[in-house]
Protein backbone atom coordinates (compact mmCIF):
# COMPACT_ATOMS: atom_id res chain seq x y z
CA UNK A 1 0.00 0.00 0.00
CA UNK A 2 0.85 3.47 -0.62
CA UNK A 3 0.03 7.00 0.77
CA UNK A 4 0.34 9.80 -1.18
CA UNK A 5 -0.22 13.38 0.31
CA UNK A 6 -0.89 16.08 -1.50
CA UNK A 7 -0.57 18.90 0.84
CA UNK A 8 -1.99 22.72 0.50
CA UNK A 9 -3.45 25.82 2.80
CA UNK A 10 -7.09 26.13 3.04
CA UNK A 11 -9.11 29.16 2.00
CA UNK A 12 -9.36 31.31 -1.43
CA UNK A 13 -6.74 32.92 -0.74
CA UNK A 14 -4.22 30.22 -1.45
CA UNK A 15 -6.38 28.62 -4.57
CA UNK A 16 -4.25 28.94 -6.96
CA UNK A 17 -0.96 29.60 -5.34
CA UNK A 18 2.26 27.65 -5.25
CA UNK A 19 1.20 26.78 -1.71
CA UNK A 20 -1.48 24.44 -2.89
CA UNK A 21 0.22 22.49 -6.03
CA UNK A 22 0.14 19.53 -3.79
CA UNK A 23 -3.44 20.02 -3.89
CA UNK A 24 -3.67 19.64 -7.37
CA UNK A 25 -1.40 17.42 -8.24
CA UNK A 26 -3.56 15.05 -5.57
CA UNK A 27 -7.03 16.21 -7.42
CA UNK A 28 -5.29 14.88 -10.84
CA UNK A 29 -4.44 11.96 -9.65
CA UNK A 30 -7.67 10.96 -7.84
CA UNK A 31 -9.41 12.25 -11.26
CA UNK A 32 -6.95 10.25 -13.38
CA UNK A 33 -7.31 7.03 -11.30
CA UNK A 34 -10.58 7.47 -10.36
CA UNK A 35 -10.01 7.09 -7.04
CA UNK A 36 -13.24 6.81 -4.21
CA UNK A 37 -13.56 9.19 -1.20
CA UNK A 38 -13.87 7.18 1.98
CA UNK A 39 -13.05 9.94 4.77
CA UNK A 40 -13.74 13.32 5.15
CA UNK A 41 -13.67 15.06 8.49
CA UNK A 42 -12.61 18.36 9.60
CA UNK A 43 -8.87 17.85 9.07
CA UNK A 44 -8.52 15.80 5.75
CA UNK A 45 -10.10 14.13 2.69
CA UNK A 46 -8.87 10.45 1.92
CA UNK A 47 -8.96 9.16 -1.17
CA UNK A 48 -8.40 5.37 -2.23
CA UNK A 49 -8.48 3.48 -5.04
CA UNK A 50 -5.61 1.08 -7.23
CA UNK A 51 -2.80 1.90 -9.52
CA UNK A 52 -1.17 -0.22 -11.45
CA UNK A 53 -2.77 -3.32 -8.99
CA UNK A 54 -1.93 -2.05 -5.66
CA UNK A 55 -3.38 0.04 -3.51
CA UNK A 56 -3.19 3.53 -2.95
CA UNK A 57 -4.40 5.85 -0.63
CA UNK A 58 -4.64 9.87 -1.31
CA UNK A 59 -4.62 12.21 2.03
CA UNK A 60 -5.27 15.78 1.29
CA UNK A 61 -5.03 17.46 4.85
CA UNK A 62 -7.12 20.21 5.24
CA UNK A 63 -5.25 21.91 7.57
CA UNK A 64 -2.24 24.84 7.17
CA UNK A 65 0.90 22.97 5.95
CA UNK A 66 2.41 23.56 9.01
CA UNK A 67 -0.17 20.96 10.72
CA UNK A 68 -0.95 18.53 8.57
CA UNK A 69 1.48 15.84 10.42
CA UNK A 70 -1.50 14.83 12.60
CA UNK A 71 -3.82 14.21 9.50
CA UNK A 72 -0.79 12.28 8.19
CA UNK A 73 -0.08 10.34 11.50
CA UNK A 74 -3.28 9.66 11.67
CA UNK A 75 -3.52 7.71 8.72
CA UNK A 76 0.15 6.25 8.89
CA UNK A 77 -1.07 4.75 12.27
CA UNK A 78 -4.36 3.59 11.34
CA UNK A 79 -3.11 1.80 7.75
CA UNK A 80 0.35 0.73 9.63
CA UNK A 81 1.86 2.25 6.40
CA UNK A 82 5.74 1.32 6.93
CA UNK A 83 7.49 5.04 8.06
Amino acid sequence: MFLICGLGNPGKKYTNTRHNIGFKLADKIITYFDLKKIKEDKIKQLFSGEINNTRVLVLKPLTFMNLSGKAVLEIVNFYQINK
